[in-house]
């Protein structure tokens, strides 16, 4: 893969690859927590066939250089920097965890940028939000150091292995190679990762309150779509497919038999089913 950098006005290094002819549709592969662009090592070769691949590392994760203080608006700006710099009009955008707060600013700003959403465990409601998210509502609510300690709990060793195989099946879990999770702890100790991973739940707060501007979205423009969604995910409840569907009543969605990070499993499914996605709105 071209692995390329990119310097953006906030002053920090974007590192990024891009694939494909750049005469194609372009998608723009937005990865979670705790992950990186390696999120989609599997995925990006086989979209490069259909459409121009962008994928970054957002600020503070893999290969990019963290910023002073982490916030999702400004991871946007960072990705509206790139974008420009590529010369891209318009695009589909892949939306996962910590990366839905990043494409949905994006789409919120410039609607008629944005020509297609593939949608795999993002949240975009509070249905997503389970039992799991007391400890970070109770943050988000009276953000004291004892309630910033509960809501970061899960910035461990042990927690970055559970985004993975957290509630997944046995049989499935073994699927997923120690190897990711492990290169993810790595990242998330070299200096200024962790002040960023305390920073972006405070903000994913920021995030939740937009989503009635962010539902009025969806529901007045009703951008093409298509919903991936790993049923075993502990963190972001099934029940958000629901509430997605209802925004995007013409939306086409699958449910897997994976978990929250369901290209770990599911790359080969996730792969054909975006690129006929892709084709469609070619067409």
């Amino acid at each position: 893969m071209n692995r390329q950098r990119f310097r953006w006005s906030g002053g920090s290094e974007l590192s990024f690859v891009e694939m494909g002819d750049r005469s194609n549709p372009a998608i723009l592969l937005l990865h979670g927590f705790p992950s990186s662009s390696a999120t989609f090592r599997e995925v990006a070769p086989a979209l490069s066939a259909v459409a121009r691949v962008i994928v970054p590392d957002l600020p503070g994760f893999g290969d990019s250089e963290p910023l002073p203080a982490a916030r999702f608006a400004d991871f946007a700006d960072a990705i509206a920097e790139l974008l420009d710099h590529l010369g891209v009009q318009r695009l589909i955008i892949y939306l996962h965890d910590f990366g839905a707060p990043v494409g949905l600013e994006l789409a919120t700003r410039q609607p008629e940028r944005v020509v297609g959403l593939v949608i795999q465990n993002a949240n975009a409601h509070r249905t997503g939000q389970g039992q799991g998210w007391d400890a970070t509502h109770a943050y988000w609510a009276k953000p004291t150091p004892e309630n910033e300690a509960a809501a970061t709990a899960h910035l461990t060793r042990e927690g970055t292995r559970d985004q993975y195989v957290a509630g997944v099946p046995a049989d499935v879990a073994a699927k997923i190679s120690p190897a990711v999770w492990e290169e993810d702890w790595r990242v998330m100790q070299l200096p200024g990762r962790m002040a960023t991973q305390r920073a972006l739940v405070a903000d994913y707060g920021r995030y939740s309150a937009r989503f009635g501007e962010i539902a009025a979205y969806l529901r007045e423009h009703q951008p093409p779509a298509l919903l991936l969604w790993g049923r075993h995910d502990v963190f972001f409840d099934v029940a958000e497919v629901l509430s997605w569907m209802e925004d995007l009543p013409r939306m086409e969605a699958h449910v897997l038999d994976g978990g929250h990070f369901v290209l770990e499993t599911h790359a080969a499914e996730a792969s054909a089913l975006m690129a006929a996605f892709i084709r469609r709105l070619g067409r």
